[in-house]
């Protein structure tokens, strides 16, 4: 559990170069990320090349016992590969070329760009194999960043139409499986197929899924060709990517098995303006959103390994938002915590100095411009101090939730409402099950599930035979199941179930969905439950039941007195369905029950909005990301039992028996 920084070199003269490492380990920093984007300082000619540079900051780097991690420089291709090999630039839906001029201006299929990868990648890794600092690598950066995930070029059409005609072998079963019949879309060749460029309405939803497929299978290939040179050069090296806060177009789960653990970006007041059609308080705005924070965390916890990095830690303010309010006092110091009660083990301040030129002037850094400390300079050093007198340890959890990237997908093509944001239908469930200290787990849907008490699986749209089963055996051996609307409502390939909706888990939810409908806030939305009425949103469905119970009814509208929560025994274990989406209080009355028939502990109350506990080894983490004070119970090792605005404090009580005042 340390701290790093995010360092640019060649950003600063040489001369500065040691008093910024000295003040680096002073401050104690453990770990320096260097080397991102730096691919026209390496080779500023065709085949001319300067190593020197990074050798030097190696060296000073090695004499203060930091550790390096080094990054590939292939976001930002030079200026001189790109007017050599102009075709290797990306191209939008309409045409147009992103040109040269900021970054991740490439495309992951092109030949001749993965030929010039390789022969990057393979230069820094054979030259510094032996670098007693370095330690491992970050690929690239940030994938897909400013929309840049997907292309359109002739490079991609061809590699769709190959990668066509190796899943589906003929165009008769690819027009079969698609149903190009509609609005005469029948194709009579692959050779036809073009990536899905700008149309006067909606693109075929199966083809606009299978090319998010095909697009996703290309980072990954295009990740696994770096991750293999530098494997085969170092196997000691770690290798890893940073990618970005709830960014559901791609899918890290496929990542796995050639990344030793997933890293990413953590800026908190940035990443909640980043929700669609939602304003971001003002407490939120300062610190953050806890629960949005959290879930990423968990979510690349669970790429691989059981490990998160943060390779980018916001240090102030940022560049990038609509708005950039100054973080809260301690922020930076808050969010290292935060980070590192999830499972970080390392936490990457983005970065070590305010740059004075391009387009991140208005990006702090721990240190101002001019070199002298900043806020989150301040903040790293306390952190840092303070962790080193943590144990690490583990972080357990008897609940997992299943997040499926290509159901994500594929919901976001056919929404059918402004308003539903599949990934934030999944915060509601985790927002309950946080709410009530409990400790998530965030899983695929083909992972192992036995060793979980409870598993929350929302809104599973593309629900393949194989995870039906998954989730089935799961629950025929005694497991408890909670799954949500629009499941199993389409086939992998996009198209809508033979029969109804949950399709292939019919049987095990033991309710069909005879009638959805997509509301507004302009029509009641109410269910009853355990005697209590509750307000839902955005979606529901009135279910028809087989062999479950009815366990929730709706109160209001055209479903009124039709089911809308079932559940149903299967084998040893439960299935319940959640066909509405709830309500804070809905979500926890629901959550609240499944927990104590899974014999989940959890806390009696539900915590406030704003407080959040988080549990890694012997130690649980309180954190206040409210203005009203709050105080806890219990012997304190880091910070105080009044915990004021933003604050948080190190405790090592359980969470059950942590009370909150």
């Amino acid at each position: 559990m340390d701290i790093g920084v995010c360092y640019f070199p060649e950003h600063w003269p040489r001369e500065r170069w040691a008093t910024d490492i000295e003040q680096m380990a002073a401050a104690g920093i453990e770990y320096v990320r260097i080397g991102e984007f730096a691919w026209s300082q390496i080779e500023p000619e065709p085949g001319t090349r300067n190593f020197s540079w990074i050798e030097a900051v190696l060296e000073l780097l090695d004499e203060y016992d930091l550790q390096a991690v080094l990054c590939t420089p292939t976001a930002a291709p030079p200026k001189w590969l790109v007017d050599r090999h102009p075709e290797i630039h990306q191209q939008e839906p309409d045409g147009t070329v992103n040109g040269f001029g900021s970054r991740r201006h490439y495309c992951y299929n092109s030949p001749v760009y993965r030929e010039h990868t390789e022969r990057i990648v393979s230069a820094l890794a054979n030259r510094f194999v032996d670098a007693n600092p370095v330690i491992g690598w970050q690929i690239d950066n940030e994938y897909g960043c400013h929309g840049t995930l997907f292309c359109y070029c002739s490079d991609c059409g061809r590699a769709f139409r190959d990668w066509l005609r190796e899943r589906y072998e003929t165009i008769a079963e690819l027009n079969t499986a698609w149903g190009t019949a509609f609005w005469s879309q029948r194709y009579r060749s692959f050779d036809e197929i073009d990536p899905p460029r700008s149309t006067p309405a909606d693109h075929h939803p199966s083809r606009l899924l299978d090319y998010h497929r095909f697009t996703n299978e290309g980072v990954v290939a295009y990740n696994r060709l770096q991750a293999r040179i530098l494997r085969a050069a170092n196997d000691d090296w770690f290798v890893t990517h940073n990618f970005m806060c709830s960014h559901t177009d791609l899918d890290p789960f496929a990542f796995r098995d050639d990344l030793d653990f997933a890293s990413w970006d953590v800026y908190p007041t940035g990443a909640p303006q980043t929700v669609p059609g939602v304003k971001p308080s003002r407490q939120e705005l300062r610190i953050g959103n806890p629960d949005q924070l959290g879930l990423n965390h968990d979510w690349y916890r669970g790429v691989a390994s059981d490990r998160v990095w943060v390779l980018e830690q916001q240090p102030g303010t940022i560049n990038w938002p609509p708005y950039s309010p100054t973080p809260a006092d301690g922020a930076m110091a808050f969010w290292a915590h935060h980070a590192v009660a999830h499972g970080a083990d390392v936490v990457a301040y983005f970065r070590w100095r305010r740059c004075r030129s391009g387009q991140e002037q208005y990006h702090a850094g721990l240190r101002r411009q001019d070199g002298t400390p900043d806020r989150g300079y301040h903040d790293a050093t306390r952190v840092a101090s303070e962790l080193d007198q943590l144990e690490d340890g583990e972080i357990n959890g008897s609940v997992a939730l299943v997040v499926d990237p290509p159901s994500l997908w594929a919901l976001s093509t056919q929404s059918m409402a402004p308003s539903f944001d599949p990934w934030e239908h999944i915060k509601t469930y985790y927002t309950a099950l946080r709410g009530r200290g409990v400790t998530v787990a965030v899983v695929s849907p083909t992972d192992p599930l036995e060793s979980y008490s409870l598993v929350i699986a929302p809104a599973l749209y593309l629900l393949e035979d194989v995870r039906a089963e998954n989730l089935t055996a799961y629950v025929e051996s005694g497991g408890t199941l909670l799954t949500t609307l629009r499941t199993g409502e389409k086939t992998r390939a996009n198209r809508l179930v033979e029969g109804l909706a949950p399709g292939p888990l019919t049987d095990t939810v033991g309710a069909t969905v005879a009638q959805h409908e997509s509301v507004d806030d302009r029509f009641e939305t109410r269910v009853t439950i355990d005697g209590s009425t509750f307000d839902y949103h955005t979606w529901a469905e009135a279910l028809a039941l087989e062999t479950a119970t009815c366990i929730g009814t709706h109160a209001t509208g055209v479903h009124q007195n039709r089911p809308a929560i079932t559940r149903n025994d299967v084998g040893e274990g439960s299935c319940y369905y959640v066909g509405v989406w709830p309500t804070p209080a809905l979500a926890d009355t629901i959550i609240s029950r499944v927990l104590s028939e899974a014999g989940v502990d959890r806390l009696d109350e539900r915590l406030p909005d704003t407080v959040r506990i988080a549990e890694r080894g012997p130690y649980a983490w309180v954190f206040n990301f409210g203005t009203d004070s709050v105080s806890i119970d219990g012997e304190i090792t880091i910070g105080s039992s009044t915990l004021g605005a933003y604050d948080c404090a190190v405790t090592t009580e359980s969470i059950e028996s942590i009370e909150i005042h």
